[in-house]
C-alpha cells in the first residue's frame, strides 16, 4: 500500500484525497476527502487573469490541506491544476504560490489528460458490475470546462470543451456585476446555443452517441443527483452511482432556472459555493444527455480525484 495525496484545482474548486493504494488489487482506500469552493475561475473568461482575491481563497485552502497531507504521512503529493490556470495570463503567481505552500509544482495538464485521469478515476469499479454496460461516456462538467472521454478498459477518444457552470454563468448570466435571478429565456437560449456548439466541437473527436452508459462527474452532476434523490444533507454513499433519468434531470434544471436565489439556497443539499451557477451547470448536464440519447446518468463521486491519486501511487513504481 502506497500512501498518496491528490489535489485537483479546478476552476470552482479545489479538492484532496488523501489515501492508500495497492496497485496490485486496484484498491484505492480513502483516509481524507474534502473540497473548498474557491472560485478560482472568478473573471478569468472576461479579464483573462486570476483575481488577486480568487489567488488567496485558493492558498488558504492549501495551507488547510498542506497541513492534512502532513498530519497523515502521504509519501508523494500530485496537484493538478485544470482549465483556469490554462487560461489564465499570470499563473505563475498561481504555481509560486503552491509550491512556497505545499512543496510541489502544480501540473497544468491539458484537456485530454485531464479527461484521461476523469475517466480512470470514475470506471475502475463499474467494470464487471451489473447494468453498467460498455462502452462508458465520462463527462466531467467542471466550473470551466467540460471533459468528454469514451472508452471500455481503455480510453478510445476523449475532448474538452470550454463550456463548465462558472463559464456559462459569467458569459451570459451577469449583466452589470449582478446575476439575473431567474434568468431570463434569452440568456438561457444563449447558454443552450453556446453548449450546442461545444457538443458539435465535442462531436469531432468523441462519438458520444455510441455510449451505453453515460457516467456524470462533479459538483454539478452530484448536486441535480442530491436533488432528485431528496437528501436532506449531501450524502456521498447515496449519490455514488444512482442513477438519474433523462426526465429527472429536465424537471430539476427547469425548477433551478425558474428559481431565485434565495429559493435556491434553501434547497437542504446545495452547497452555498453553487447556488448561482447550477442552474448553468443542470442545463449543460440536460444537453448532454440529450444530444447523447442517454435515458439516464450514472452518477459517481469517484473521479478526476481518484484518477490523480492513482497516478500518484503508479508513478512512484
Amino acid at each position: 500500500m502506497k500512501r498518496v495525496a491528490a489535489i485537483d484545482c479546478g476552476t470552482n474548486s479545489i479538492r484532496l484525497l488523501v489515501a492508500d493504494a495497492d496497485p496490485a488489487t486496484g484498491e484505492l482506500k480513502d483516509l481524507d476527502r474534502r473540497m473548498q469552493i474557491v472560485r478560482l475561475g472568478q473573471d478569468v473568461d472576461r479579464t483573462g487573469r486570476l483575481a488577486p482575491e480568487a489567488l488567496e481563497r485558493t492558498f488558504a485552502a492549501c495551507r488547510e490541506y498542506a497541513a492534512v497531507i502532513k498530519g497523515l504521512g502521504a509519501e508523494r503529493v500530485r496537484f493538478v491544476a485544470t482549465s483556469a490556470s490554462r487560461d489564465a495570463e499570470n499563473r505563475d503567481d498561481f504555481v509560486r504560490g503552491v509550491v512556497d505552500i505545499l512543496g510541489v509544482e502544480p501540473e497544468v495538464i491539458t484537456g485530454d489528460q485531464e479527461a484521461e485521469f476523469s475517466f480512470n478515476g470514475a470506471t475502475k469499479e463499474l467494470t464487471g458490475h451489473d447494468g453498467h454496460e460498455r462502452p462508458f461516456l465520462v463527462v466531467d462538467i467542471g466550473g470551466g470546462s467540460t471533459e468528454f472521454v469514451l472508452g471500455s478498459d481503455a480510453v478510445r477518444a476523449a475532448r474538452s470543451v470550454d463550456v463548465g457552470c462558472v463559464r456559462m454563468t459569467e458569459r451570459h448570466l451577469v449583466h452589470g456585476g449582478d446575476i439575473s435571478d431567474p434568468p431570463a429565456e434569452g440568456q438561457i437560449a444563449a447558454i443552450k446555443a453556446d453548449v450546442a456548439a461545444a457538443l458539435d466541437r465535442a462531436e469531432e473527436t468523441v462519438p458520444l452517441r455510441e455510449a451505453a452508459t453515460l457516467v456524470g462527474l462533479a459538483g454539478s452532476v452530484t448536486t441535480v443527483a442530491a436533488i432528485a434523490l431528496g437528501l436532506d444533507g449531501y450524502d456521498s454513499e447515496a449519490i455514488h452511482h444512482s442513477r438519474i433519468s433523462l426526465a429527472t434531470v429536465r424537471e430539476i434544471t427547469g425548477r433551478l432556472l425558474s428559481s431565485t436565489h434565495a429559493e435556491r439556497a434553501a434547497i437542504p443539499v446545495m452547497h452555498p459555493g453553487r447556488v448561482d451557477v447550477i442552474g448553468a451547470g443542470a442545463l449543460v448536464l440536460l444537453s448532454i444527455m440529450e444530444r447523447s440519447g442517454a435515458e439516464e446518468v450514472v452518477v459517481s463521486e469517484h473521479d478526476i480525484l481518484d484518477g490523480i491519486a492513482w497516478h500518484a501511487a503508479l508513478d512512484e513504481e
